[in-house]
């Protein structure tokens, strides 16, 4: 087994998907144990843009796909150390790539120009994770 986990492609894969789990369970956990602090900040940051009505839902699916993003990332790095398939782990990252187009859209609409730009390297490790990770799918 640590044969194959010092492979370079393995260990790449391991640690992308370690990776957007950290990522992904810290954001979506944050928001799910202080809901009322993110939805007032949310609010406030969108109280001038065309989506301020939809804050509220647009939490919700945001800290759904956040969470699930993170878990399966997860999981997927425990099927990649202890098995030899990466599914879970692409299915977490192409969820996190989701996520950011998600987040991304909402930051522009926002006018939110260096939030927007913020989530550019992410979004660039899940579209590396995910073609990383498809290798061995």
């Amino acid at each position: 087994m640590l044969e194959r986990l010092l492979d370079p492609i393995v260990s790449a894969q391991l640690l992308s998907a370690l990776l957007l789990a950290i990522l992904f369970l810290q954001s979506g956990l944050d928001k799910v144990f202080d809901f009322k602090g993110n939805l007032a900040w949310l609010n406030d940051h969108f109280g001038k843009s065309p989506l301020r009505g939809q804050v509220l839902p647009m939490l919700v699916v945001v800290t759904i796909t956040e969470c699930a993003a993170g878990a399966l990332a997860a999981a997927g790095a425990f099927q990649i150390a202890f098995g030899d398939s990466t599914t879970l782990a692409l299915w977490g990252a192409q969820l996190s790539a989701l996520n950011l187009v998600m987040l991304f859209f909402g930051q522009r609409i926002a006018k939110d120009y260096a939030g927007a730009a913020a989530l550019v390297p992410y979004f660039l490790l899940s579209i590396g994770s995910i073609l990383l990770l498809g290798l061995l799918a």
